[in-house]
């Protein structure tokens, strides 16, 4: 299917592995120029290699995006987006009890404010040009919280509320905000935690990740390139009809009719 995006340019926020990187190489596929992003520089360049493959053109600009001078420089390799995937890092779990301001202000930063920053930066320009495209990749938590994820879950969702009025606002100028609400997806984060469970439990880690597997209708954890297909579709030609929109991809695990 033709996405009708080729030639286009995005900014691919924390794409340098997992599901930003997902995006990135969906948006090089349907034939975008893409800014790529990360903390690891070299894990970065790699990124950028591998889609380049694709024979997209790519820049990468390393660093944390919540860091102004970081958003700044993606803005100056790339001017006039008509895509951003807004993506960051979302803060360990604690249990609610030892959460602490500083912890709350950080994860506003990352999950909330570090991408309201951004769209405010591109959405005018985007009007201008009578196309634009932003993709905010929250949680499954916003919709159904997961504990220990509070700080994570407030802010996404503090996020999704924010831009929910805008969504509307800009429909008539052929520009469209979403986000996609990610369940389990097979991620060095998730890894990560199946890993510290194991190691809890004093179990093997493939015990732990058969358990969550199970929980999952789909049997499965979903992976990053089926995400980013759903992500450079939201960012097509076609999707001009879909806004304010927040797409769960979890393999059924969400329980709802709605």
């Amino acid at each position: 299917m033709d996405l009708g995006i080729a030639g286009r340019w995005a900014i691919v926020c924390a794409s340098s592995k997992g599901l930003g990187k997902g995006c990135a190489l969906a948006l090089a596929q349907a034939g975008c120029h893409v800014v790529v992003n990360g903390r690891d520089a070299a894990r970065l360049e790699a990124t950028a290699a591998e889609i380049r493959a694709t024979g997209a053109q790519v820049l990468a600009v390393a660093g944390d995006v919540g860091d102004a001078n970081i958003r700044a420089a993606l803005l100056a390799a790339c001017p006039a987006p008509d895509i951003l995937v807004n993506n960051n890092g979302g803060p360990p779990p604690q249990p609610f009890g030892a959460i602490a301001r500083d912890d709350l202000l950080r994860g506003l930063e990352a999950n909330m404010l570090t991408p309201i920053a951004l769209a405010q930066a591109v959405l005018p320009g985007m009007a201008q040009r009578r196309f634009g495209r932003v993709i905010n990749i929250t949680s499954s938590s916003v919709r159904a919280p997961i504990a220990g994820l509070d700080v994570s879950s407030g802010a996404r969702a503090g996020l999704t509320a924010f831009l929910a009025a805008t969504a509307r606002a800009m429909a008539r100028d052929n520009v469209t905000i979403n986000s996609i609400q990610p369940g389990s997806f097979d991620t060095d984060r998730i890894r990560g935690n199946l890993t510290k469970q194991a190691e809890n439990r004093h179990v093997d880690e493939a015990k732990i990740r058969a358990e969550r597997e199970a929980a999952i209708p789909a049997g499965r954890f979903g992976q990053p390139d089926e995400f980013g297909q759903l992500c450079a579709y939201l960012a097509s030609a076609q999707a001009g009809y879909i806004t304010g929109q927040n797409i769960l991809i979890d393999g059924g695990a969400f329980p709802g009719a709605f």
